[in-house]
């Protein structure tokens, strides 16, 4: 391989690099031939650390204020903090970004009030490109909806709560 090859070649992985932050992209590969039994195959990546946010801070202020003003009311309080220990909970079966509804500007699979059958569609997980519908693994009534439409959610993270 030239010197030539050489300079171009670090100026074409240099260029790749800034792709790869100016489109916030996370890795690209690249093959590049410069003749028969002459390529350089490039791939460039970065690590992301997913930070999850945290669930409502806001909420959890008057809460523990207003729990010592009634004594009975702590164990309701510490079922609204974590909603995942909630029995109807609908918990994440995997990472990824929940949309609501089936495309944008569509109506929502459902709403709170909405009653829902075993099996139902809640709501649509995007992971790798695939959209997975999650069901509602017992008939009840949607009481909370925990996410929003387009964020995205962790392992194990409630989406619902089914009563």
């Amino acid at each position: 391989m030239s010197k030539e090859h050489t300079k171009s070649d670090v100026a074409f992985i240099q260029a790749l690099a800034e792709l790869l932050n100016t489109n916030e992209l996370t890795e690209i590969a690249v093959k590049r031939e410069y003749g028969e039994n002459d390529t350089l195959n490039v791939k460039v990546s970065k690590q992301v650390q997913m930070v999850a946010a945290p669930a409502a801070p806001a909420p959890a202020a008057p809460t523990a204020a207003a729990a010592p003003a009634a004594g009975s009311a702590a164990p309701a309080a510490g079922d609204s903090d974590d909603p995942s220990n909630h029995p109807g909970a609908v918990s994440s079966p995997m990472v990824g970004t929940v949309y609501l509804a089936a495309e944008p500007g569509a109506e929502p699979f459902v709403t709170v009030g909405s009653q829902v059958q075993a099996g139902q569609t809640l709501l649509i997980i995007e992971a790798m490109k695939t959209m997975n519908q999650i069901p509602a693994p017992a008939s009840g009534t949607v009481k909370r909806i925990l996410v929003s439409d387009g964020t995205p959610v962790e392992y194990g993270a409630p989406l619902l709560i089914i009563e």
